[in-house]
């Protein structure tokens, strides 16, 4: 009887175990985001003048864009939309976001303090960063394949790509596909169809 018991309760673990492999490799499966390659690796100072590099975004699903303060076209409406993204994921500790100036000649870790409290930036993760402005064009263009340049004919003085880069917590740039199977490469920073498809795909690699 005892024999019988005991191969009934065997069976019963047996098969309960069978049923839950699927969930645990479900859970922990990577989510069907493209991977475009390794973030660049960068070191800069935030507003409250503390280093900051990639490695402190380690673990954390990050947003990165280039701006500048005093930006009067586009950086106003990414500015906002950023929020949007800060104010869906606020207390997160698991979310971050990078906003890197292109004139850092200005935008110093002063600036860019008084820059923030004005915004309204809360999120403890979100770091708006600056450092040498050659060092920062090059990883702008060069490291993200972003445009980022002066031109004096231009109000504000600088011209810079209104798009948004998205990095999961091993530190590689991911993004989703087109309607073609194309991958993306960065999300739309002005529009609110961008905005959105950031934010759904955040949430996908914060279950990563």
């Amino acid at each position: 009887m005892k024999n019988k018991s005991y191969i009934g309760i065997s069976f019963i673990i047996l098969i309960f175990g069978i049923w839950s492999v699927p969930k645990i490799i479900t859970k922990f499966k990577k989510s069907d985001l493209h991977l475009i390659g390794k973030v660049p690796a960068f070191e800069l100072t935030d507003q409250n003048n503390k280093k900051i590099s990639d490695k402190d975004y380690l673990g954390k699903v990050y947003v990165v864009e280039f701006f500048f303060s005093t930006c009067p076209t586009i950086c106003p409406k990414m500015n906002e939309n950023m929020l949007l993204l800060q104010d869906e994921f606020y207390g997160n500790p698991k979310f971050g976001i990078a906003s890197i100036t292109i004139n850092p000649e200005h935008d110093t870790s002063e600036v860019l303090k008084k820059h923030a409290e004005e915004l309204g930036v809360k999120h403890y993760n979100w770091h708006m960063l600056t450092g040498d402005k050659t060092y920062i064009f090059d990883l702008a263009k060069k490291g993200f394949n972003m445009y980022a340049g002066e031109n004096k004919n231009v109000s504000g003085g600088f011209e810079h790509s209104g798009m948004f880069a998205l990095v999961d917590k091993e530190g590689n740039i991911r993004c989703r596909k087109d309607a073609f199977e194309n991958p993306i490469l960065y999300y739309d920073g002005l529009e609110e169809e961008g905005v959105q498809a950031i934010k759904e795909d955040i949430k996908k690699l914060l279950e990563e």
